[in-house]
């Protein structure tokens, strides 16, 4: 009895420092008012209709996942990109604040995860291709 006793005392006192103390420990790092409309933004204008964040989207542009920590990129390279087009990317004219909260928003993507996706494992239709 007093095994059970013990063990329920010690699942009750875990149980509460987990509840009391699980948000100050591992916290995410929430999205500020710029991100958020870059993210709005990033919706608004179906970029992920051509473009992939952690693997998932079109493959018709790159991943931006971890375009901001990529030290041949970052951000002034995405901004020249986002304001001016590419030959298959097109223009849709924002202006400065506009690039800015996609580039923060984007920014804040690249802290949040990684996408390494093996050129291997895409199909040709843009799936992948799961090895048993």
């Amino acid at each position: 009895m007093k095994i059970w006793l013990t063990l329920v005392i010690a699942f009750l006192v875990y149980s509460g420092i987990v509840y009391l103390f699980a948000d100050v420990r591992h916290k995410e790092e929430q999205p500020d008012d710029a991100v958020n409309h870059g993210w709005v933004l990033w919706q608004q204008k179906n970029c992920q209709s051509c473009h992939q964040l952690y693997g998932l989207g079109g493959y018709l542009g790159p991943d931006l996942t971890n375009t901001a920590s990529n030290p041949y990129k970052g951000r002034k390279y995405m901004e020249i990109f986002i304001k001016n087009g590419t030959a298959k990317m097109p223009n849709f004219h924002l202006n400065d604040s506009e690039v800015s909260h996609i580039v923060q928003f984007l920014c804040w993507v690249d802290k949040s995860g990684s996408s390494k996706v093996k050129a291997e494992s895409v199909h040709w239709t843009g799936t992948y291709r799961i090895d048993k």
